[in-house]
């Protein structure tokens, strides 16, 4: 990734179409609950999101979400991505997602995307994948990930997904709470885990966990930061000023209506580098930056 190049680095972008599966319409209701929620529906080609963060000057972590045992949609593969990634290895990177229940043929996957496929890191999403964080069938892809000292983005708090559906769509908000992650953070120190999104209900928990464990981080996507609990500003601003990082939750939210949020939502200009990019840099192996203080 050409950094210099880049105005920042959004670690937390979605691939929502596949151009190598056939449509698949399986559990689209999940999709309209979101859409309705979110107040958008743009489903954009992995392509087409590439093209705009170029033309925006953003690099970008993108990712698919691999829930086919919860929901039993066709996950977009991974190889998709990841061949996007070396195209576009200036200002992409592929992070893999592989559903936890697969274990061990999982494990198998996660070393073979890492090794063949260049894959830089992995996404969980406790809720919409059914696991709970710390149960041990995830050990299995946690032991490699750990193996190769890459990072592992992973949802917290509430989620838009199954929002306003028949019981939620039978997905538990519960398997999201970051302090679920303690036992991961302890048992795998050389996983960086990045706890996605302001954790709302439990976003002093996240504050806690990324204050008493080194190796967890706290990414800031999925909401305007002005919609931002006052503590996640504060802890921003100084002790874990080093551990925020920018994410959009694209194509959700855009990088733009963030980046202009952000800019009046009361984070001092000394951090704004950090969050935008260089705690990124850090994360991602990319290039020499001054460790964290």
């Amino acid at each position: 990734m050409k950094t210099a190049d880049l105005i920042a680095i959004d670690v937390h972008t979605h691939a929502e179409v596949s151009c190598w599966n056939p449509f698949d319409n399986y559990g689209e209701e999940y999709d309209r609950a979101a859409d309705k929620y979110f107040g958008s529906n743009r489903r954009p080609t992995i392509d087409e999101t590439v093209a705009y963060y170029r033309e925006k000057k953003i690099g970008l972590v993108m990712f698919t979400v691999d829930s086919e045992a919860q929901l039993g949609r066709r996950r977009i593969p991974n190889e998709e991505i990841a061949e996007a990634a070396k195209k576009n290895a200036d200002m992409m990177i592929c992070f893999g997602s592989i559903d936890p229940h697969k274990g061990k043929m999982g494990a198998r996957e996660a070393r073979k995307l890492i090794e063949e496929h260049g894959v830089r890191g992995f996404k969980f999403h406790p809720t919409v994948q059914g696991f709970l964080p710390y149960d041990k069938m995830a050990w299995p892809i946690y032991e490699v990930i750990a193996e190769y000292k890459l990072p592992a983005i992973f949802h917290s708090g509430h989620s838009g997904i199954g929002s306003g559906m028949r019981c939620g769509g039978g997905l538990r908000l519960q398997n999201s709470n970051p302090m679920l992650l303690e036992d991961v953070a302890i048992d795998f120190p050389d996983m960086q885990i990045v706890v996605a999104h302001p954790s709302w209900p439990w976003q002093d928990e996240a504050l806690s966990l990324a204050l008493h464990k080194p190796n967890v981080w706290i990414d800031l996507s999925g909401w305007s930061p002005k919609y931002f609990p006052p503590q996640l500003i504060q802890y921003a601003n100084t002790l874990l000023k080093d551990r925020m990082l920018f994410g959009s939750d694209y194509p959700l939210i855009t990088p733009e209506r963030w980046m202009k949020d952000f800019g009046e939502a009361g984070f001092k200009p000394a951090v704004h580098e950090k969050i935008l990019k260089t705690n990124a840099m850090r994360l991602l192996g990319l290039g020499e930056v001054q460790p964290a203080a």
